[in-house]
């Protein structure tokens, strides 16, 4: 059953159109996240959502409930900024503890929901601690911690480890999603990176000048991309324009196998770094290797092919199997590729 609903939601300011007829439906306890580059609207459809910007159309639903101009602070949502917004003078419990003060819950209730929530997010020996004397990672769950105190229908995240170094983002990613399966709480995220959204999200929402360009499930919308903006956006992809006929696509001369055997007409065809192999036998396509970059557990190779630049991923069992401008085949089936007509995802 759908829990929150943005039916036909847009905004625009002045000339400009930030979010154009964004509809979409959550369930209840789903972790959604709504993913795209600087500027797409993700932000913008947060807000509204929050109630901070008031949409030009369309309407929020909230358990049936129409809540499109119900002031922010009575849609009783639970919100975690970028800055995180805590109030330096308070120690931790206090900070957590506001949400409930504004309410009028009595003292000895709030300092009950203040211990369960600060146990819940591993703080419970930290409540005296003022922010200036917490780690970012403690920080931040000081934010959720107040979010969730209120016991909020929904909670929204701004870009919440967009101020975190990238191994404590991961660790704090992993604490996020467990967190949100224990309370079981809907949550609507903001982020900008796609790893991000691939670990964390039940489902992505991804968006683009406004729109919602797809919507699917991490590995499905990786496996499945319906264009070339969303198959280059989440994660690599090597992206050619061709005609299909015939159970395959004309790249340039190359005849390049698809399972679409229905396709037709002018296509796009994408087909992910890590499906290519490269071989010294029968190939699709040649090529000489321009770059070749170690990253840990992968090798990252650049090949320049007669269809355009293509990027090959191999796995690090040792030493890579090929070096920089040694020229050699490359070979994919047909399984692993995805066609879309030009125009579908638009």
């Amino acid at each position: 059953m759908n829990f929150l609903e943005l039916q036909g939601l847009s905004k625009r300011f002045d000339d400009f159109t930030a979010v154009s007829e964004c509809s979409l439906s959550i369930a209840k306890g789903e972790f959604v996240c709504l993913l795209g580059p600087s500027g797409c609207g993700k932000t913008t459809t947060l807000q509204m959502v929050a109630g901070f910007v008031p949409p030009s159309s369309g309407r929020i639903l909230l358990d049936g409930r129409d809540i499109t101009a119900v002031k922010p602070d009575k849609r009783g949502l639970g919100i975690v900024f970028q800055s995180y917004a805590l109030f330096p003078h308070m120690t931790v419990a206090d900070n957590v503890a506001f949400g409930l003060e504004m309410r009028g819950v009595a003292a000895s209730e709030r300092r009950r929901r203040v211990g369960e929530t600060l146990e819940l997010v591993h703080l419970e020996a930290l409540t005296d601690r003022y922010p200036r004397e917490l780690s970012g990672g403690q920080r931040q769950r000081v934010a959720m911690a107040r979010a969730l105190v209120i016991q909020p229908p929904v909670l929204l995240l701004d870009e919440p480890m967009g101020a975190l170094d990238a191994k404590l983002r991961e660790e704090m990613q992993i604490e996020l999603r467990a967190l949100q399966h224990r309370v079981g709480i809907t949550t609507i995220m903001v982020t900008h990176d796609q790893a991000e959204a691939m670990t964390l999200a039940d489902r992505v929402v991804l968006m683009n000048q406004g729109r919602i360009e797809q919507v699917g499930r991490p590995f499905d919308m990786y496996e499945q991309p319906n264009g070339r903006f969303s198959s280059t956006f989440l994660g690599k992809a090597n992206v050619f324009t061709g005609q299909a006929q015939g159970g395959t696509v004309s790249v340039d001369g190359h005849r390049l196998p698809c399972a679409d055997l229905a396709a037709t007409g002018r296509v796009d065809y994408i087909v992910r770094p890590e499906k290519v192999e490269i071989t010294r036998e029968q190939a699709l396509v040649r090529g000489r290797i321009s770059a070749r970059v170690f990253l840990g557990n992968h090798w990252l190779f650049q090949v320049d092919t007669p269809l355009g630049p293509m990027q090959i991923t191999h796995a690090n069992t040792g030493l890579p199997q090929a070096g920089e401008s040694d020229e050699v085949g490359l070979i994919w089936s047909g399984e692993h590729a995805r066609v879309v007509p030009i125009g579908a995802a638009a």
